[in-house]
């Protein structure tokens, strides 16, 4: 009888420690996937952030690049910089101008498009989804000009 006691306690032990350990295993791949997690939905400014400096890569990129640097090698570099009052001006006029780019052939390249699509989805954001939550902190058109603006 005491052989079955000592039996089932170590047995009651095992299940006891494969319990916990089971615990542990889950806690220890849970935690990580709970601290890369963003508690915080990204906000109206870091949206147009983050948009902003993507278009003003892939406009310099479309430069370059090999089916499209011929056409928009006569278009004005972007930089844009979401501080400034002058950036929506600028996303208009840089919009247009990537319209004009249909009278060449490298406007209807999917590289083309998307930077026209997404110039103006930040055109919207800003000017409408954005309104109020984004502040202007300079009045400089010539900035925009210039390539290594801060953002």
């Amino acid at each position: 009888m005491q052989t079955i006691r000592k039996e089932l306690s170590h047995h009651s032990r095992f299940l006891c420690i494969m319990s916990i350990l089971k615990k542990v295993l889950l806690l220890l791949s849970v935690v990580p996937m709970a601290l890369s997690y963003p508690f915080f939905p990204p906000t109206c400014y870091s949206k147009a952030l983050n948009m902003a400096r993507e278009l003003t890569q892939m406009a310099a990129d479309l430069r370059i690049g090999y089916e499209t640097g011929h056409c928009m090698a006569h278009m004005p570099e972007l930089y844009l910089d979401i501080h400034n009052a002058c950036v929506m001006y600028k996303m208009r006029d840089y919009i247009s101008l990537v319209e004009d780019l249909r009278l060449r052939r490298c406007g209807y390249t999917r590289e083309v498009r998307k930077l026209e699509v997404t110039l103006r989805q930040l055109f919207i954001v800003m000017g409408e989804k954005c309104h109020g939550d984004l502040v202007f902190t300079i009045y400089d058109c010539a900035a925009l000009e210039r390539p290594n603006n801060q953002y």
